[in-house]
């Protein structure tokens, strides 16, 4: 009986984000091109983990069922890959968007994504610290580190904090998808 729940649970949590991930097309053309190269896996889930949408929700499935490497590696190469790119993008991000802002379209680009972005992130503006944590930490569409930078930057957190609060939310979402994953290699297994 236990084991029946067990598996609707891990039905229910697991299978939809298990299925997204790897029936994303992103995803998986990605993992493909990057193989036919013939990279190594870590260097793969280094490269996915710092892209931005795939990030580490995607490069620990891939880790953990493409790949068959162990989860405290997967974890670990997923966590340092998805911060390659962070202090890049908090230093870099006003510039980008200052040569954006010179194009008509641009300019409605970047007024769009600052309008959602501070719509999408009340969380981020009331608790700072927490909000930008939780925001990266959760494993839902259009979070993660990247989204997160951009916030950081919309809200004016300072570049340390955001550097801090960002590698929080990463660890955060690194044990949920981890632990959304052995949840399912142990209920099918």
């Amino acid at each position: 009986m236990l084991n029946r729940k067990r598996l609707i649970v891990v039905m229910l949590l697991v299978l939809p984000l298990l299925s997204q991930l790897h029936a994303s097309s992103t995803t998986t053309k990605t993992v493909a091109f990057l193989e036919a190269y013939g990279l190594d896996p870590v260097v793969i889930l280094l490269i996915i983990s710092a892209l931005p949408i795939i990030e580490l929700r995607g490069a620990i499935p891939v880790g953990i069922f493409l790949f068959g490497m162990p989860w405290h590696k997967v974890a670990i190469i997923s966590i340092i890959g998805n911060m390659l790119p962070i202090p890049f993008l908090l230093l870099l991000l006003d510039k980008a968007f200052a040569i954006l802002e010179r194009f008509k379209w641009g300019k409605r680009f970047t007024t769009w994504l600052y309008a959602r972005t501070r719509r999408k992130g009340k969380v981020i503006e009331r608790f700072q610290a927490i909000g930008l944590t939780v925001f990266v930490g959760i494993p839902l569409p259009g979070t993660g580190g990247w989204t997160g930078s951009l916030a950081a930057k919309i809200f004016g957190i300072r570049f340390w904090n955001s550097m801090l609060y960002i590698f929080l939310g990463v660890v955060l979402a690194a044990i949920i998808v981890t632990a959304l994953c052995l949840a399912g290699l142990m209920a099918v297994g």
